[in-house]
């Protein structure tokens, strides 16, 4: 087959198995390119899954199933969103409310790879219909974002206060996932991430947990709610000296812990965790026939457009992937320099 040859074959459910992990299937249709350089690309709701070198023939994979001789250490989870540039969309109903989102991610004009990862996605667990979305933007490498899209959604759904005490579930998995990453630092590094998660349950409850400065907004009857809160270095700043550390305000630039950090709640960051945060603030609201849409994206966004103007475009459009991909178009006229990820999720009664 000649380099400049594509050769491609859809499969569904296929499974991918991965070295001393066990396979999981995937649920979405898998696109399978044969490409240049030997390198296999897995294609999930419109976007580049990921890319994994392998040495084993096409034929292989067309007979059996699996893919072999993967060369990545991870598993994939049992929810897997998609990582790094990416877009795409969905829908689905919960009860009697009909929703559709939309997703793009956009790499900005730095001198470093796409650091931003999302999760989008809807599913069934233990009898409840769950719209699970989340921006995770990350720092210093994408190392902690790639573990938060494939971990901490199954974190906060495998506690077992999830159905019965939501917001201490959540919680209890965000600080738990953060050990995790602390405890891994030989292999995930020394960067971090920020998390925005919204989870909405049966169509009716909108649950919005944060920390740092992605940020989820919720219009309904007609005016933004901002669901989730800017972790400022200087709003904590009194939290940040008591354990010893310190917030620099520099000219022309922002807040930050030690010189270093944007944020006064992340992730990860083993070199500032005694002075930094991953408890996340927790944020509730009804959705009923007044809610519209909701907007979660990176700072990349909401350093150029303030809330109102945000959700003023996204209403504009009846597709939630137009309205995203509007939103990062237009962040990245008004000379926004970094990552841009959005996800647009509309409601319908």
């Amino acid at each position: 087959m000649q380099n400049k040859e594509r050769f491609v074959h859809l499969l569904k459910g296929i499974t991918v198995g991965i070295e001393k992990c066990q396979a999981t299937p995937l649920s979405q249709e898998v696109l399978i390119v044969w490409g240049d350089h030997n390198q296999l690309f897995l294609v999930e709701a419109f976007a580049v899954h990921r890319t994994l070198n392998w040495s084993a023939r096409l034929e292989v994979i067309q007979k059996t199933g699996h893919v072999p001789q993967l060369e990545d250490s991870a598993c994939f989870n049992k929810f897997t969103g998609q990582g790094s540039i990416a877009s795409g969309k969905g829908k689905g109903c919960q009860g009697q409310v009909k929703i559709c989102y939309g997703y793009n991610l956009v790499r900005g004009m730095t001198n470093h790879p796409m650091e931003d990862y999302h999760f989008a996605e809807l599913v069934d667990v233990k009898g409840n219909e769950l719209g699970l979305f989340a921006i995770y933007d990350g720092h210093l490498g994408d190392t902690v974002p790639m573990y938060l899209q494939k971990n901490l959604f199954t974190n906060i759904l495998n506690e077992e206060e999830f159905c019965t005490h939501t917001d201490r579930a959540i919680i209890k998995a965000y600080e738990k996932t953060d050990q995790a990453i602390l405890s891994h630092t030989p292999d995930l590094g020394q960067g971090g991430s920020t998390a925005v998660t919204a989870i909405l349950v049966n169509g009716r409850k909108l649950w919005v947990a944060n920390v740092g400065d992605s940020r989820a907004v919720l219009l309904k009857g007609g005016e933004p709610i901002q669901m989730s809160i800017d972790h400022d270095p200087n709003v904590e700043r009194s939290v940040i000296e008591n354990r010893g550390g310190f917030v620099s305000n520099m000219p022309g630039d922002v807040p930050r812990v030690c010189g270093q950090l944007a944020v006064s709640r992340a992730f990860g960051d083993r070199n500032l965790k005694s002075l930094l945060r991953s408890e996340p603030d927790i944020k509730i609201e009804d959705i009923d026939h007044t809610a519209e849409l909701l907007v979660l994206a990176s700072d990349g966004l909401w350093k150029v457009m303030n809330n109102q103007e945000v959700v003023d475009l996204a209403k504009r459009y009846k597709d939630p992937y137009a309205a995203a991909k509007q939103l990062t178009v237009e962040a990245q006229k008004r000379d926004s320099k970094d990552d841009i990820s959005c996800i647009v999720v509309r409601f319908k009664a």
